[in-house]
């Protein structure tokens, strides 16, 4: 047992937060599978993230909430591939916040709560990539499960996530290879699910007041509690298995390309929709910011080291940035 405890320090990035002990008590609980998901998650990344930029490290950020739960914020910055990559693991429990009860219930959930309580617990694993070089992508994957206890002591469970990219110019080799990979740990489970969920993904990553997508989309789906607990959890497995696959191909195939001044200035507005869709629409950040106790670092990790808005940028037509943001506007099926 000591030995199968020091392997599991070994393997993630810092103790899990609920304890190696209590998820072993607990091991055929879904919530402590998840949690070590989540955690292997993070170490994987990391470690893949750090092997392409070696003089940049991961400062390994443990904190605790007093409302209970904590996580761990993995960040790396100014490293020579990466401007800056943040991957976090949180496990919060307690009571929902009225506010984020009623955000909830906006999405068709009928919460019943005891004495106007509802203990939940949120775990999940997120991340955002900032690449320093334009030419590669940034990307974002997130995978999360909820549970609520009602007033009757029934509980609601359902997972969400979704990885994306979203690249500077585009290039569709890596486009189609990127769209590839998350079909494949989709259909492992249903057919179905690649299309819909790729549907879902363009139709979130909306900017509204822009008309255009964050990005190149990928997959994306909540509130997902069926066919049952043991074959959704088995499907987010998948996709989270898929998270180093479909990117740091990418990554490698371009964090050496040369690029030009106008290129970099191009990535920087770019960017600026990125946090434009982060603050103003994103449900996660919404959600963070809403639950007391939550970490303001952590939530707006994903927000990149430097980012531009210039007044009435256009870019001309038939131009590489035109490119992309024709593909923006009109997202394109990649894998057929």
């Amino acid at each position: 047992e000591e030995g199968e405890e020091e392997e599991l320090r070994q393997r993630f990035m810092a103790p899990p937060v609920s304890g190696l002990r209590e998820l072993r008590r607990r091991r055929r609980e879904l919530r402590s599978r998840m949690e070590l998901l989540i955690m292997e998650t993070q170490a994987e990344v990391c470690r893949a993230l750090a092997a392409l930029d070696p003089g940049a490290a991961f400062a390994v950020d443990t904190w605790e909430r007093k409302e209970g739960g904590g996580g761990i914020s993995c960040v790396l910055q100014d490293g020579d591939v990466f401007e800056k990559a943040g991957v976090n693991v949180s496990v919060v429990f307690g009571l929902l916040s009225e506010e984020a009860a009623r955000q909830m219930r906006s999405r068709g959930k009928s919460l019943r709560a005891k004495d106007g309580k509802l203990p939940f617990c949120a775990m999940g694993v997120s991340s955002v990539i900032h690449p320093k070089n334009p030419h590669v992508p940034t990307m974002h994957f997130n995978y999360r499960y909820f549970e609520i206890e009602e007033a009757d002591g029934t509980k609601q469970w359902w997972f969400g996530g979704g990885t994306d990219l979203t690249p500077t110019y585009l290039n569709e080799e890596d486009a189609v290879h990127f769209h590839k990979t998350l079909k494949e740990a989709c259909d492992k489970h249903d057919l179905k699910l690649y299309p819909k969920y790729k549907k879902w993904c363009d139709d979130y990553f909306y900017i509204k007041h822009r008309g255009e997508r964050r990005g190149i989309g990928g997959i994306f789906f909540d509130d997902v509690d069926s066919p049952s607990k043991e074959e959704v959890f088995q499907f987010v497995k998948s996709c989270a298995k898929a998270v180093v696959p479909c990117y740091i191909p990418i990554v490698k195939r371009h964090c050496h390309d040369s690029f030009t001044p106008e290129e970099k200035l191009w990535q920087q507005l770019r960017r600026g929709r990125y946090v434009e869709f982060n603050l103003v629409y994103d449900r996660g950040t919404k959600f963070g910011l809403l639950t007391p106790g939550s970490r303001i670092e952590s939530i707006l990790m994903s927000l990149p080291l430097t980012a531009r808005w210039e007044y009435m940028h256009t870019p001309p037509k038939s131009s590489k940035e035109a490119e992309i943001l024709e593909v923006l506007r009109n997202p394109k099926d990649w894998v057929h």
